[in-house]
């Protein structure tokens, strides 16, 4: 009897450590074996009304959005953290003149670049953001800086250039950041001349970008970390000194390592006013919706306060999702099994 009880009893603990060891997820994933050692980066330069591209543009596109991936992936390859592969990654989509931040930024009604980045970690939950700026080359390395150096979240204008420049924060004048497809587009829209249409002089009758072009990162590191940045120049023609979602934490990026990592793009004051990339998190932890489920739901909101644009996500578990209601976003994501995409005009699922 003893002998049989002993057997029993060695059987009951040993079922009970299989149970902890595979606790499912929301994902259908354990918990053990959620992250650790996989990583994956996925990147957006943008949404708008994106339905064609000729040929040429859209091979100048893929080559600048598969340099950026190919950068982060090597972080994160070679172990490096979430947050690094973030920062780099999009300051080679803000130094190439294709999309709206940094080089080639839009431009305000006073011709002016108004630069605006974010970067958060979703180890720590720390976070950092600049906004307004007009000389600081990287925007998203001295949103690094702010979170790194300071007890602050956000700073704007000249404080911020002030204060990231005591880090020797690369800096450029603003005719650096200024190219002449801006000027054409920010004549136009003002209704100074007509601009001049051709690829090489205007790309509106391609993208809608005086509204989008915005860059974004979510990278997840070998270690389960989640790290999200987003860096834009804004609206064309902005006024007032106008801020949108993208220096905003929970609603242009949001990261958390319990639940996932966003970055948006869109008009901003809508998903400011939504909180949409905190609003992901938030169904995820409290309604256990999947990463695609919790965007889908954001967007809408976004959608229903009359707001367009999209967003990149990943998860803790390395699934990656975006949803846009746009014609068209520009994506791309690679994953440390090898599995690579990238994107620019609307799927049926929109992954």
């Amino acid at each position: 009897m003893k002998k049989l009880n002993l057997i029993l009893l060695t059987f009951l603990l040993t079922l009970f450590a299989c149970q902890e060891s595979s606790v499912e997820t929301s994902t259908g994933s354990t918990e053990k074996d959620q992250s650790i050692g996989k990583f994956a980066i996925v990147i957006h330069g943008g949404a708008g009304y994106i339905k064609s591209l000729p040929p040429e543009q859209e091979k100048l596109y893929k080559e600048k959005m598969n340099e950026a991936l190919e950068k982060g992936c090597q972080i994160l390859k070679t172990g490096g953290s979430a947050i690094d592969a973030v920062e780099k990654t999009i300051n080679i989509l803000e130094n190439s003149p294709l999309f709206n931040a940094g080089k080639g930024a839009v431009l305000n009604n006073l011709g002016q670049v108004e630069m605006d980045a974010s970067i958060m970690d979703g180890k720590t939950l720390n976070a950092g953001a600049v906004a307004g700026v007009h000389h600081i080359k990287n925007p998203i390395s001295a949103a690094r800086i702010v979170m790194d150096s300071s007890k602050h979240v956000l700073l704007c204008g000249d404080g911020a250039e002030q204060f990231v420049k005591k880090y020797g924060i690369e800096m450029k004048n603003p005719e650096y950041f200024i190219i002449e497809k801006r000027v054409k587009q920010l004549e136009k829209i003002q209704g100074k001349k007509v601009a001049v249409n051709g690829i090489k002089g205007n790309f509106n009758q391609y993208i809608d970008d005086h509204k989008f072009g915005t860059v974004g990162c979510v990278a997840l590191d070998k270690n389960g970390n989640i790290a999200a940045g987003t860096s834009t120049g804004g609206l064309m023609n902005k006024k007032y000194g106008r801020i949108g979602d993208s220096p905003i934490i929970g609603a242009g990026t949001y990261a958390n390592n319990e639940t996932c990592g966003i970055s948006c793009t869109g008009t901003g004051e809508y998903f400011i006013r939504t909180l949409a990339a905190h609003t992901v998190s938030e169904l995820m932890k409290y309604k256990k919706y999947s990463l695609d489920k919790a965007q889908k739901e954001s967007i809408m909101q976004v959608q229903k306060l009359g707001g367009d644009g999209g967003m990149i996500g990943l998860d803790k578990n390395g699934n990656i999702s975006w949803f846009f209601n746009t014609e068209g976003m520009f994506r791309g994501f690679k994953k440390s099994t090898g599995e690579t995409k990238i994107e620019f005009y609307k799927q049926k699922n929109n992954l």
